[in-house]
């Protein structure tokens, strides 16, 4: 996937240590309205400084923990949206089962950061009430020495025989101790919400709640298969299931839908409720539905815009978009002329989204890669996560000769959008050589 930073995307500061950043930064990928400015500490006492030298590029903050989120709360001048990761009972499971597997739930456990309740009621879960569970109950933000102390003197008296931290430097200065110990890691669904909730206290998002939003669905081949039906009756009665679908899909939307006749239709709805019912652009729940039930695909276009003319323009353009990568793709045309996805549809994607803003798109054109054969290389690297090809295998993706395929990797070659990634060995004949698309690497979203 990939993403390049354009006017329109919130600048988000993004500061932890260095795992949880890491992590932060890869689910962060998969909301296209975030440009991530990343921040590591190795200490959680350098978070305020770092979210100053950051405070007046972006518009939002998000912490790793509770700990740098008050340091940063505390000492941060400028008056804007700071948030953190929480961290919940659900790393209690994985620190648990960590340490059952190096044989140190031999006693009891010290946890600070959670609450009896989140650690009773894991424990409870996990089937272990008997197993005793000494929770930190000192102030909220305690210093790291406390922390350590309160670790250390529950292991020294013997009744707990590992320490379950949520501060990283309080699991590093345990473990020089020689304490056993487990650092809770917030989990995806932990920074997914946070996310979500920085995303919401935004001004830039807030604006675009109300934003019209334009969507044309397009039934695939469905020529063909009102001809298997033995009769019109058939046809017809296939047609009123899909409408009847489609319109509780835009009900769901809050949204007004059209039909246009033949096998298209036209919905309305805003952005703020778009972006809520997709999971952040992410899947389109009505294409599963309607080839699970009758087992056709759609293409769809959605338009962003700030007037229906703007957005109806896009989601034309859009759908174009998904019949060229061969149906069963939804793409979104942004009011700035930037493309998302294809977004997950009846199918699993490896890559829910690609990101691609105009200029890209323009200088992919200009050397011959044409929206088509764009529209196919973004569908097939979600699908299969797939970036480097042999001739071959480019020519059959593109449908065209495999002179054609050399031809059009020469020219991609000088304009910079591949390069030749390696050879491959095959039992008989010349060495094969695979070719990269590095524009999609180059660009990471």
């Amino acid at each position: 996937m990939f993403r390049q930073q354009d006017s329109h995307q919130i600048r988000i500061g993004v500061i932890g240590p260095q795992a949880v950043t890491d992590k932060m930064m890869k689910i962060i990928a998969s909301f296209p309205s975030f440009a991530p400015v990343p921040l590591v500490f190795l200490d959680v006492d350098e978070a305020p400084a770092l979210a100053e030298q950051i405070a007046g590029q972006v518009e939002v903050m998000l912490l790793s923990d509770s700990l740098a989120h008050w340091k940063v709360k505390e000492h941060l001048d400028r008056a804007i949206p700071v948030h953190h990761v929480p961290i919940t009972d659900a790393g209690l499971y994985k620190a648990l089962f960590a340490a059952h597997l190096s044989g140190h739930l031999t006693r009891g456990i010290s946890v600070d950061t959670l609450t009896e309740t989140m650690v009773t009621r894991t424990l409870n879960d996990l089937k272990l009430p008997h197993l005793q569970a000494v929770v930190y109950d000192g102030p909220a933000y305690a210093s790291r020495s406390r922390l350590v102390e309160f670790h250390q003197a529950r292991y020294r008296s013997g009744d707990c025989s590992m320490a379950v931290t949520g501060i990283e430097s309080v699991a590093k200065e345990l473990t020089a101790l020689g304490i056993p110990n487990e650092w809770l890691v917030p989990s995806d669904q932990d920074i997914v919400v946070a996310l979500e909730r920085a995303l919401l206290s935004t001004g830039t998002r807030r604006s675009k709640e109300s934003q019209i939003v334009v969507g044309l669905i397009n039934m695939d081949d469905f020529g063909k298969l009102a001809i298997e039906r033995n009769n019109e009756h058939e046809v017809q009665k296939l047609k009123l299931d899909i409408h009847r679908m489609v319109l509780d899909y835009v009900e769901l939307l809050d949204g007004y839908l059209t039909y246009l006749g033949g096998d298209e239709y036209l919905f309305f709805t805003t952005r703020g409720i778009f972006e809520r019912e997709t999971g952040g652009y992410k899947t389109i729940p009505l294409a599963k539905d309607v080839k699970t039930t009758h087992g056709i695909t759609l293409s769809i276009g959605i338009g962003f815009g700030r007037s229906a003319s703007v957005a109806g323009t896009n989601s034309r353009a859009a759908l174009r978009k998904a019949k060229e990568a061969g149906g069963n793709a939804c793409f979104i045309v942004r009011e700035d002329g930037t493309l998302i996805g294809p977004l997950e549809m009846a199918e699993p994607v490896q890559s829910v989204l690609s990101f691609t803003d105009a200029e890209l798109i323009q200088r992919a054109e200009n050397a011959g890669m044409t929206s088509a054969y764009l529209s196919k290389l973004l569908h097939n690297r979600a699908r299969h996560g797939k970036y480097e090809y042999k001739v071959h295998e480019l020519a059959a993706l593109l449908d065209i000769t495999v002179r054609s395929a050399h031809r059009l990797l020469l020219l991609w070659i000088d304009n910079g959008l591949v390069e030749v990634a390696g050879m491959e060995k095959v039992p008989r004949g010349r060495p094969r050589q695979r070719f990269a698309f590095t524009f999609f690497e180059k660009n990471p979203q």
